[in-house]
């Protein structure tokens, strides 16, 4: 069954910003005078260099413009080729990459009404995240506070490298205002760059970058748990977003074992990490790096515990698949269906206060 059913939640698709002149009519008066008057220049994400071939498809890469840059693009090359019945946008542009943390909070700001107005206001199926300027969290949380009303937006967007560990308190209350509005945190493959991508320096290639994402996750996720973030918000979900799905088991594994010996320095932390996993955190399943066998991915489900962990996501425009094939063929068709339904609804709670 590689081709998505009728009606299915994508979890991650990629609107593209044409370039920083479309988003000048969604800035303040102010913030798009400083950037006429400084020529900023587009911000384009190192975590997807425009040339790279995972970037997009080649079949979704038009000569005149970006992949992905207009509804029109996304409408015939998945909402409607697909019948897709809701699609979450995650805008990746690099304003996570400023130091100035004013102009990131003003460029976020457009960011998300560029969003709102361009995308979300064109198509009753597509849905919002709310790019925070994770710079200041106290402009993050004003982010939040500013757009929770409007339930179109239905989680809050950080990337997996930044500047500190996100389990670590001055985060929180990034955390109680997504807890108190009912928003995932979805947490994306990407980096602000200002660490190097691995724990002994920098890589030399792309393909490592890309990678060695998933220590990043692995990283965050265990910051989130030791810290006692799901402690402080049981209602608090986490959605990790283009991480892969292979190192989950051995990592909460090796989690698991050490935190028995030492809970102690952790008390907060009071069941085993796999139990809190499974109650806050899920994963969308592109790009998927599994075994390439139903027998073995069906073992795979079982070292995961849960079938309510995978989310359905097509990456669009990234290169994840060709054709039609979004979801692996070693997926059962009962989970397939979970992952396109049942996993999304319940992650995504705001989903269902937006149902025609």
């Amino acid at each position: 069954m590689p081709k998505p059913l009728p009606g299915a939640i994508d979890c991650d698709v990629h609107p593209s910003v044409p370039g920083m002149k479309s988003l000048m009519p969604h800035l303040s008066d102010h913030w798009a005078e400083v950037i006429d008057q400084s020529g900023l220049p587009d911000l384009e994400t190192w975590n997807y260099p425009p040339g790279a071939p995972l970037t997009a498809r080649s079949d979704w890469r038009p000569q005149a413009r970006k992949p992905a840059a207009n509804v029109e693009a996304m409408r015939v090359e998945t909402l409607d080729r697909w019948g897709t019945g809701i699609a979450i946008c995650n805008a990746l542009y690099g304003v996570q990459t400023l130091f100035n943390e004013d102009l990131a909070a003003g460029l976020c700001r457009g960011l998300n009404t560029w969003l709102a107005r361009e995308w979300l206001d064109r198509d009753p199926r597509l849905r919002g995240s709310i790019v925070l300027p994770v710079q200041s969290v106290e402009r993050s949380v004003d982010e939040i506070e500013h757009w929770a009303n409007d339930k179109r937006f239905v989680q809050v967007l950080m990337l997996v490298g930044g500047e500190t560990p996100l389990g670590r308190r001055h985060n929180w209350p990034i955390y109680a205002a997504a807890a108190r509005h009912g928003l995932p945190v979805g947490i994306h493959a990407g980096s602000s760059f200002r660490h190097p991508t691995t724990p002994v320096g920098w890589t030399s290639y792309y393909t490592e970058d890309y990678v060695n994402q998933s220590l990043a996750f692995q990283t965050q996720l265990a910051s989130l748990i030791c810290e006692g973030v799901f402690s402080k918000y049981p209602d608090l979900r986490v959605v990790l977003i283009e991480s892969g799905v292979s190192w989950l088991p051995a990592h909460i594994w090796h989690l698991d074992k050490f935190w028995k010996g030492l809970r102690m320095e952790v008390p907060w932390v009071d069941r085993p990490p796999f139990e809190i996993v499974r109650d806050h955190v899920r994963l969308t399943a592109q790009p998927l790096d599994g075994p390439a066998t139903p027998v073995a991915f069906g073992q795979f489900m079982e070292q995961m515990g849960s079938d309510k962990l995978l989310l359905f996501a097509s990456d669009y425009p990234h290169w994840q698949f060709d054709g039609d094939d979004a979801v692996p063929d070693v997926i059962s068709p009962t989970l397939a269906r979970k992952m396109q339904f049942d996993n999304p609804r319940e992650t995504y709670r705001r989903l269902e206060e937006t149902k025609s």
